[in-house]
């Protein structure tokens, strides 16, 4: 395809998307999606912001003009030490024998759990034990190859 030829298909699609637009545009009122009208902020919105703004600045430039020795003396001040609660011994004792009763339904679980699979396994090894007997003849015969595919070793077993 000659370049001429799509650079003109190009631009014909070009203007079919754009009078598409202008239609659409004409008949709804409503802006789009991607264009929101902004709202408008009064100018002494403006101001309280901008002094709000001046404010924490302010604030921030003194803070970076302390001294090294204060900043010092302020990280090696204690930390405040907040109040911890104390439990009494008949609350720890009544929290201690829940939590064993909770541990002793989770052992006897673990135990209803470990004794249901050994049935399953032992159905299933029997399932097992009758597949292998209907397929006997052919185990015996894959057996047998190894052995006479090694006669070597078996005579050293002798010697």
């Amino acid at each position: 395809m000659d370049t001429n030829e799509l650079i003109r298909q190009l631009t014909e699609e070009r203007d079919r998307i754009a009078v598409i637009k202008l239609l659409s545009s004409s008949t709804t009122d409503a802006p789009s999606k991607g264009t929101r009208k902004r709202k408008k902020m009064s100018a002494a919105a403006r101001k309280r912001i901008s002094e709000a703004q001046r404010k924490r600045w302010a604030v921030a430039k003194n803070a970076m003009k302390t001294t090294p020795v204060k900043a010092a003396k302020k990280a090696n001040a204690p930390a405040k030490k907040r109040a911890t609660r104390k439990m009494s011994a008949a609350a720890k004792k009544r929290i201690a024998a829940a939590q064993k009763k909770r541990w002793a339904v989770v052992k006897v679980a673990k135990k209803v759990v470990k004794a249901v699979p050994v049935k399953k396994v032992a159905k299933k090894a029997a399932a097992k034990k009758a597949v292998a007997a209907k397929k006997a003849p052919a185990a015996k015969v894959k057996k047998a190859a190894p052995e006479e595919a090694n006669p070597a070793s078996t005579e050293a077993a002798t010697s």
